[in-house]
């Protein structure tokens, strides 16, 4: 049986697909058995070394005070990115240069330059020109380096989703006489949050696992930086930590991402038996020649 995107696969076909499956899993299962073997023998996988992790100690002591400052801080970063990241990508659409040219070299500007670099930055403006303290100073570099970064990131993000929409779209709402901006709140920006939804969720979960850089080399107390007091405290359980510290990271970015499909679910179904509906305020005192006259800012 055939269909519009692929042939069916023939007897030969088939064939070739099972033992590809049986040899993948089977180099899969020797690998997992050489790792499983090694670490027996390097003794990782003694109890001892994972008992920590039973108790509440190491919890309480070491992981959960490191969790809080990981969600603090990307909670933060993600609050702050996210609108200013809007804000830039729907700027750079704008039919003003004044404000088209500025805003994309800010946004290019960002975008080249590593994370770390301006969590490096923030920590030495924090200390030179503000009065924060050298205890909060680590969280302010971190969120201002992840919110400079991903801003940009997001603004390109929400230029590519508005640009991807069919151009008949605005002509057909311009054409019933609303302004360019009126447009843009209206008609484009919640139709293309859909097709950018998992683009941004992906930037969020670069967001949580980039605020292990300020644990790294700024000293601050997040998740990932409590593996090595915790190591210290308990013995060579490095494997075991480092083990249930990603277990952590993986856990929360996976409801992240469960949630954003949940979410961009809901949305679709929301939009398929009913269009972009406008309310009479918005379209009042428009005048059907002023459509396109002035640019989306």
């Amino acid at each position: 049986m055939s269909s519009v995107l692929y042939d069916a696969q023939g007897p030969r076909a088939k064939r070739r697909n099972v033992l590809f499956t049986v040899v993948f899993f089977a180099v899969l299962a020797a690998l997992l058995w050489w790792v499983y073997t090694m670490l027996d023998e390097k003794g990782q996988l003694a109890w001892v070394l994972w008992k920590p992790f039973v108790g509440t100690e190491a919890w309480s002591t070491y992981l959960w005070p490191g969790l809080q400052n990981t969600l603090k801080a990307a909670a933060l970063s993600m609050v702050i990115a996210m609108p200013l990241g809007a804000v830039l990508g729907i700027a750079r659409l704008s039919d003003h240069r004044w404000v088209r040219v500025p805003v994309s070299v800010v946004v290019e500007f960002f975008r080249a330059i590593p994370v770390l670099i301006l969590m490096i930055f923030g920590v030495a403006l924090f200390s030179e020109y503000t009065n924060v303290s050298s205890d909060d100073r680590p969280l302010y570099a971190v969120v201002t380096g992840l919110v400079l970064y991903n801003s940009a990131v997001l603004a390109e993000i929400v230029r590519a989703g508005i640009l991807s929409l069919p151009k008949g779209q605005s002509e057909a709402a311009m054409a019933v006489g609303l302004r360019k901006n009126q447009v843009m709140r209206f008609i484009l920006l919640p139709q293309a949050v859909t097709a950018m939804l998992p683009a941004i969720v992906s930037q969020l979960v670069v967001i949580m696992k980039d605020t292990a850089l300020g644990g790294a080399v700024l000293t601050f107390p997040e998740l990932l930086a409590s593996v090595g007091p915790m190591t210290g405290y308990y013995g060579a359980n490095t494997i075991a930590s480092f083990t249930i510290v990603a277990l952590i990271y993986i856990a929360l970015n996976f409801s992240l991402t469960t949630f954003a499909s949940w979410l961009e679910g809901r949305l679709r179904r929301g939009k398929k038996s009913t269009g972009a509906v406008i309310p009479p305020a918005a379209v009042a005192g428009t005048e059907s020649t002023g459509a396109g006259t002035g640019g989306f800012i």
